[in-house]
């Protein structure tokens, strides 16, 4: 084994050799081909695991038998895996499941016939057997006790366990178990589908407009804002919840409103509420946002901004975790808002035991995002995402909001059960009276705006909390409520018919085109239906469901409930009923949706590209571009990779630092310090008006991130254009930007600005325009 590990070695040096004359790679010997040598440690210890007991089967039965055949499938291996190397160095892309497309004999004919791969694979073949026969004749030396392998198994393991947790990117993988891994997943996961139709989810909008009837809509279109609060499950609030009366505002709001107390989440993941509730889109293998790449799509960020609304978004976390980013950009929205935008004056999460805030609290979001300038003019849809109803459940206040719990406990009557859950608990919903009080106060706040009597305000959960908080079944954690709420309702109303976020999205564009005949895309791709108004409780809907972090998928059939292979009934309160017996018909509908939906999402077979309102079209590198990111860029640490790049910058290899920035925006759209990269090597190399361009959309992107003014002070410097620095200036002073980290670079522009006798008093207006970009904190297009 010791002979094949090292064989192994040997051929991935030939591989870097070839990469490396043909200007693909920067080094043979780099940090790739050391991670190269440890992925090859693991196959090795892999294949020693498998073929250890074999060979000790043979050799007992008959002595010398084991030996040749593990000495012939090692060879066979290594043929194998030179086979692979050379495929990959004639086409820079290793050979997966596409095989099953065209037969192994078919690739390698046609690979030998292009490329001059023929005298590559005799080469690799002559440096396989030579490199195989010297190990082996070196190694039997101290190690020809090969009958006493087996013990050593526990090695081998270990080893192989241990390669695991190496992150790899196709150059420095085992080509052949890549290839072995590929073809594994293609032919026995969940994956295959026939459809009938290419697009199978595409459909006429004909949703029928069940709200209409409750809403005294006027002339001009509603603002329609989002909110959405972490962890908020049905057993917070509403009559009957388990651990009622930490929500006041929110059971008050309720009265008042169009309230569905039997509604779910469809997944539990985190962020998986936003492709759910904006786009009643399927989940992916892995949850929408971790697709790799988005497929078109409809939305209503897309179809509501086609329509003339302004379109913004609005949390205290990272947008980037979830690669939720991705998708709010993918949708073209006018102003996005997270933890990176807050600047000076708003107080972060309190730290939890390891140092970290997860971000600003509910009160900082709402108070931040009022104080946001926005359009007069247009109707607006606002999305917010609320952080405080989650682990740590940490709070400025935290002993004044866990007395109030103490005396809740004290003047409700809560039965024991409970009672015991809140008193353990009295952190998490100590957060659920901070995150209700926020929320009062957003509404207060909003009240005063001149057209919140033409707003119409959607609350709902993103999932329940399921820890510390014992959830009784496999529903709870995905039972959730939803309110309707507006100054325009007519009446109230409680609905116990279950609906989910799926049928939000069909339902306030039905309300929208029946009275004001917006514009609809021809064809959408729902799967929700709409909402259900039922007031009594029923279930009429198919509703597929991931019910928790680990991906396992659960499927609603009207009243039965399919999951873990097995169906239950459920009543009038989502209660479960005892195992009905394995379901076929429940399996078989299940099965399918999870074919169709993987099929949709990875083959971009949701909605054709013409009818998308913003197509998305990730960037695409070429075969060779992608071997030369992944031998300088291994794993998902982009901050790792942005240093690198910046290496690249300052050793004045521009075109590299380049398109490492370009690979890691493809990935991380909101990475601003890879944009100002950009901008400054644009500028470096004299491109003043592109890297102006780069700037001022960094700018727009985050008006509170000092380093994109830095950098573009410096650049108008170097271009001469001190009446656009002067303007920058009074752009920052307005928006009350703390500067005094670029005081310097303010100073000189002034310098420049009186050198040149510039009024630095009477700048025109910061909104106004230069070269075709407005800067405006309101403006993130």
């Amino acid at each position: 084994m010791i002979s094949f590990f090292l064989s192994l070695v040997v051929l991935s040096i030939f591989q870097y050799t070839i990469l490396y004359f043909k200007g693909v790679v920067d080094a043979v010997l780099g940090m790739s081909f050391v991670l190269s040598v440890v992925n090859h440690m693991g196959y090795a210890s892999l294949v020693g695991l498998i073929l250890v007991p074999s060979f000790n089967l043979l050799e007992n039965f008959r002595p010398r038998h084991g030996f040749i055949i593990v000495f012939i499938v090692l060879l066979l291996l290594l043929g194998v895996e030179a086979l692979l190397v050379t495929y990959y160095c004639a086409f820079y892309i290793p050979l997966g499941a596409d095989l099953l497309d065209y037969g192994f004999t078919d690739l390698i004919i046609g690979a030998s016939n292009s490329r001059g791969m023929l005298p590559s694979i005799i080469l690799a073949a002559l440096i396989m057997i030579a490199s195989f026969l010297g190990w082996y004749k070196i190694t039997s030396k101290f190690y020809h006790h090969i009958n006493k392998m087996y013990p050593f198994t526990i090695v081998l393991f270990s080893l192989f366990v241990a390669t695991l947790f190496t992150e790899g990117k196709p150059i420095n993988q085992n080509k052949t178990q890549y290839l072995g891994v590929h073809l594994f997943t293609e032919t026995t996961g969940r994956t295959y589908y026939n459809p009938k139709e290419e697009f199978p989810l595409v459909r006429t909008p004909n949703t029928e407009d069940v709200l209409g009837r409750y809403f005294e809509l006027r002339e001009e279109k509603p603002n329609i804002v989002f909110v959405i609060i972490e962890g908020l499950g049905r057993d917070f609030m509403g009559e009957g919840a388990t651990y009622g009366g930490f929500t006041p505002f929110l059971d008050s709001l309720s009265t008042k409103s169009l309230y569905w107390d039997n509604f779910l989440s469809n997944t539990t993941h985190t962020y998986g509420v936003i492709p759910s509730l904006m786009g009643s889109l399927p989940f992916g293998e892995d949850g929408f946002l971790n697709l790799n790449y988005l497929p078109n799509k409809l939305t209503l960020f897309g179809i509501l901004k086609n329509n003339g609304y302004h379109t913004s978004y609005y949390q205290g976390t990272n947008s980037s975790l979830y690669n939720l980013d991705n998708f709010l950009q993918s949708e073209n929205l006018d102003f996005i808002l997270d933890r990176s935008g807050f600047g000076n004056g708003y107080q972060l999460q309190i730290e939890d035991a390891g140092g970290s805030s997860w971000g600003y609290p509910d009160k900082e979001l709402f108070r931040k995002s009022m104080g946001l300038p926005k359009p007069s003019t247009q109707p607006r849809m606002e999305v917010y995402m609320t952080a405080n109803v989650r682990s740590p459940f940490l709070l400025a206040n935290q002993e004044s909001y866990e007395t109030r719990v103490a005396q809740l406990l004290i003047d409700r009557n809560i039965d024991e059960e409970a009672r015991e859950v809140i008193e353990e608990n009295r952190n998490v919903f100590g957060s659920l009276l901070y995150s209700d009080e926020a929320l009062k106060s957003f509404f207060n706040i909003y009240r005063n705006n001149h057209d919140f009597n033409n707003t119409l305000f959607v609350i709902t959960g993103n999932y329940a909390l399921e820890s510390p908080v014992p959830q009784k079944n496999a529903l709870s954690s995905l039972h959730v409520p939803l309110i309707i709420y507006s100054p325009m309702l007519k009446t109230a109303k409680t609905i116990s018919s279950i609906s989910s976020h799926l049928d939000v999205a069909p339902s306030i564009l039905a309300l929208l085109n029946s009275k004001y005949e917006i514009k609809m895309p021809k064809k959408v791709a729902w799967l929700g239906g709409g909402l259900d108004m039922q007031s009594d409780f029923r279930s009429i809907k198919d509703i597929p469901l991931i019910a928790n972090k680990s991906g396992t998928m659960e499927f609603l059939h009207r009243d039965k409930l399919f999951f873990d292979g097995d169906a239950f009934e459920i009543d009038n309160h989502l209660n479960i009923s005892g195992a009905l017996g394995h379901k076929g018909d429940l399996g078989r509908r299940l099965n399918d949706f999870m074919a169709m939906n993987v099929y949709v999402t990875e083959k971009d077979k949701i909605i054709p590209e013409d009818l998308a309102i913003f197509p998305f079209r990730k960037e695409a590198f070429e075969n060779n571009e992608m071997v030369w990111l992944n031998s300088v860029f291994n794993g998902s640490n982009f901050d790792k990779a942005y240093s690198t790049a910046r290496n690249f910058a300052f050793d004045k290899k521009s075109d590299k630092a380049l398109l490492l920035c370009r690979y890691i925006l493809s990935e991380v759209p909101s990475h601003l310090d890879a944009r100002i990269l950009m901008g400054r090597i644009n500028a470096w190399e004299g491109n003043y008006s592109e890297s102006v361009r780069i700037l001022r959309a960094c700018v727009r992107l985050n008006p509170s991130y000092l380093d994109s003014y830095e950098a573009l002070l410096d650049v108008y410097f170097w271009s001469n254009k001190t009446e656009a620095a002067m303007r920058l200036i009074a752009h920052m002073n307005k928006s009350e930007i703390d500067t005094s980290a670029i005081s310097s670079k303010i100073k000189r522009a002034r310098q420049e600005a009186k050198k040149k006798q510039i009024n630095t008093f009477n700048q025109k207006s910061f909104k106004q325009k230069e070269e075709g970009t407005e800067i405006a904190l309101s403006n993130n297009k």
